[in-house]
């Protein structure tokens, strides 16, 4: 794999990542969301990853398969005096644990931060093979 390809690899990982970062933060914004445009709670979105292919049909990354809501339960509270609450006093909150989120906000980080020092190493190396050319 050449330079530009190194490249390449490197930014798709930080942009994917950068998605899946996107996402928990839209999880963590909702997590007493009771009520959305649709009328339902907030569901927990969860991204998943593929491998990306070259335009030859090689291997040449990661980019997101997809964004979908976790189809895990509701959290349910007794909350009679709440506007959302049922007929039996529940609350369905969003299936989001901010715990979980940060854990997976740790990850996704330390992601991005590889393919960024990836990106680093490899135009380094590029430029100074530049300079070695020029020479």
């Amino acid at each position: 794999m050449g330079f530009s390809g190194t490249l390449g690899v490197a930014a798709s990982g930080m942009t994917a990542h950068r998605l899946w970062m996107d996402v928990i933060a839209a999880n963590v914004a909702n997590v007493n969301t009771t009520r959305g445009a649709d009328g339902e709670p907030y569901r927990r979105q969860l991204v998943t990853f593929r491998e990306r292919m070259d335009a030859h049909g090689r291997p040449g990354g990661v980019e997101v398969a997809g964004v979908s809501a976790d189809a895990s339960e509701l959290r349910r509270v007794y909350e009679p005096s709440h506007p959302d609450a049922d007929a039996e006093g529940y609350v369905s909150y969003p299936n989001v644990n901010v715990v979980m989120e940060m854990v997976d906000l740790i990850a996704a980080s330390r992601a991005y931060e590889a393919n960024v020092t990836t990106f680093e190493a490899a135009k380094s190396a590029y430029l100074k093979t530049l300079s070695l050319l020029q020479v």
